[in-house]
């Protein structure tokens, strides 16, 4: 039996903001885990989530500033 040839991945064809949205929401779930984190003193919910806050901010710069 033969199959037929793709062009691509299945279900890689996203509308352009979605993954921008999907950054943005999880920035707001680090701002909230953060001050979570620090309420509950568990450092380890402190760090992760200023690294996901930290790298959210970096996406959304690249993707609104510095995309070509």
């Amino acid at each position: 039996m033969r199959y037929e040839e793709t062009t691509g991945l299945p279900y890689t064809e996203t509308y352009p903001g979605l993954l921008a949205y999907t950054v943005c929401l999880a920035l707001l779930i680090g701002v909230i885990l953060f001050f979570v984190g620090r309420w509950c003193r568990q450092l380890w919910l402190v760090v992760w989530s200023v690294g996901l806050v930290l790298c959210s901010i970096a996406y959304l710069i690249w993707h609104f500033f510095l995309r070509v």
